[in-house]
């Protein structure tokens, strides 16, 4: 194919998306206007379901399939990480070194700690009554805990973390959410269909599905992300390591 074909292809194509965005977005709501006929239709369909955060509603509920495909990208992540961070049998792995730490940053860094833990429970608990849920609170989770490693060291953040343990309660927060979407077809609905009873209006059991959802999405993502960390974090450690080798045979 000659640069001339493949530049009236490109044209087509390009004309083509051209006109295919110009019909999607022409009736669309003038910017600044009263008239929201998608955003009064996802709150519609929230209020009618018992949720009382729209936001949630639309993650897991009414596009809940692409929060699967959100969800698991980061498991994705998790799992190319443990794979290519691996230690191989070339690489000796040495105890980190205690470092030394101000005392005020010790003693603020562990009074925050429960607290910034409680938060982190508290968002993803009620991520269909308030804004929040299990992306955000999974993240304030997971940093909760490295605030062991910021106020003592690292060998006490090891203690807390065994890794092992994390890499399976993140594949089990992706099983379960696709487990409940399962769930939703032996009652013949469709895949990921909010079957449960909506529960009371603005009560931690509101929302049929949604918390539940909510709930698999904090745990895969506080515990990716403590997974996450722990790989580099040890992948550091590992490369500081191999550096204080090398410096000290060549002072010998």
């Amino acid at each position: 194919m000659s640069s001339r074909v493949r530049l009236w292809v490109l044209a087509t194509g390009g004309l083509g998306v051209a006109v295919l965005f110009v019909l999607a977005c022409w009736e669309l709501p003038a910017f600044g206007g009263s008239w929201h006929p998608y955003g009064a239709r996802a709150v519609h369909a929230a209020l009618d379901r018992h949720t009382a955060n729209t936001v949630s509603s639309v993650n897991f509920d009414q596009r809940a399939f692409d929060t699967l495909g959100e969800e698991s990208i980061l498991f994705g992540s998790v799992v190319g990480t443990v794979v290519l961070l691996r230690q191989t049998r070339e690489e000796n792995r040495l105890p980190p070194e205690s470092a030394r730490v101000a005392s005020s940053v010790r003693r603020y860094a562990l009074l925050a700690l429960p607290v910034t833990l409680l938060i982190g429970l508290y968002v993803i608990a009620h991520g269909q009554l308030s804004p929040g849920g299990g992306f955000q609170g999974g993240v304030v989770v997971a940093t909760a805990l490295h605030l062991l490693y910021i106020a003592v060291d690292y060998r006490a953040l090891e203690r807390i973390r065994p890794v092992g343990m994390y890499e399976v309660a993140d594949a089990a927060g992706e099983a379960a959410y696709l487990l409940v979407g399962a769930a939703a077809l032996v009652t013949g609905a469709a895949f990921l269909t909010n079957f449960l009873p909506y529960g009371t209006f603005n009560t931690l059991s509101s929302g049929g599905t949604v918390p539940l959802l909510n709930a698999a999405i904090g745990v895969e993502v506080a515990c990716g992300v403590v997974v996450l960390l722990a790989r580099f974090l040890d992948q550091a450690v590992e490369i500081e390591g191999a550096e204080r080798d090398d410096e000290a045979e060549a002072g010998t």
